[in-house]
């Protein structure tokens, strides 16, 4: 009878798909019975670990669906390195309240400097709080909506980019556009504006965005008004940091 019993319960468990609960009730009824827990105490644990279980699913799960590679972190960060960066800028900026103003950020450096360690990091810091998340790259951008435009499918592949509450569009600028590339990034920039933020790294100044743009006066103003209008810029200037240990060594 018990045997039917315990099967019935993880049935149960299963279809309700609590998972951390049917992997851990037997051992926790046993250490209940040992400490002499209430069955109010066992069922606080039981729902609390459950809860937690999924938190840390759901974490994982936002940090897979935004794409994001290895793991960077505001800590692993060494501000000692670059010459010039607002340390008070960037630590606000983890506190993620521009995202509550839809607003944008955008790191301006040189190459080496660490923009795209501290896009990666408050990528990582949003999919922590369980916030949906995009990182990716604007070559990336502009290539995969060239091809949803070649099978008629640009429209759809535009809202994909509007989903995110947060999305990293890295090494703006390292790539120059053409015309076509240009006005699909702009799209892109267009059905975020003022819904959702957006985080930029780039190795240019906005007054040499318009060598990105493909030399358009009128889709680099347009881009920039959108960018700019609501947006956080963090400058990083030194030497790269990739380069650090060749210093060290000479």
């Amino acid at each position: 009878m018990k045997k039917q019993l315990d099967t019935q319960l993880k049935q149960a468990l299963a279809e309700l798909q609590l998972t951390w609960i049917l992997d851990n009730h037997e051992l926790e009824l046993a250490e209940a019975a040992r400490k002499n827990r209430t069955s109010q105490d066992l069922l606080d644990r039981l729902l609390q670990g459950e809860i937690e279980a999924r938190h840390v699913r759901a974490i994982q799960r936002r940090i897979k669906e935004a794409k994001l590679k290895g793991v960077r972190t505001l800590d692993g960060f060494d501000f000692s390195w670059p010459e010039k960066i607002n340390h008070d800028q960037v630590r606000h900026l983890f506190t993620l309240s521009f995202m509550r103003e839809q607003a944008n950020v955008v790191f301006i450096g040189g190459v080496g400097l660490g923009k795209s360690h501290l896009a990666a990091a408050l990528a990582r810091e949003a999919c922590m709080r369980r916030l949906p998340v995009m990182f990716t790259s604007a070559i990336d951008i502009v290539n995969h909506l060239t091809e949803a435009r070649a099978h008629n499918n640009l429209a759809l592949a535009i809202r994909r980019y509007a989903r995110p509450k947060l999305m990293v569009v890295d090494e703006l600028g390292y790539l120059p556009l053409d015309k076509v590339g240009a006005e699909l990034l702009f799209q892109v920039f267009c059905i975020r504006y003022e819904t959702a933020s957006t985080v930029i790294t780039t190795n240019r100044a906005y007054k040499e965005w318009a060598k990105t743009f493909a030399n358009d006066a009128t889709i680099t103003s347009a881009v920039l008004d959108r960018i700019v209008h609501h947006c956080e810029t963090v400058i990083i200037e030194g030497k790269s940091y990739r380069m650090k240990n060749k210093i060290d060594n000479q």
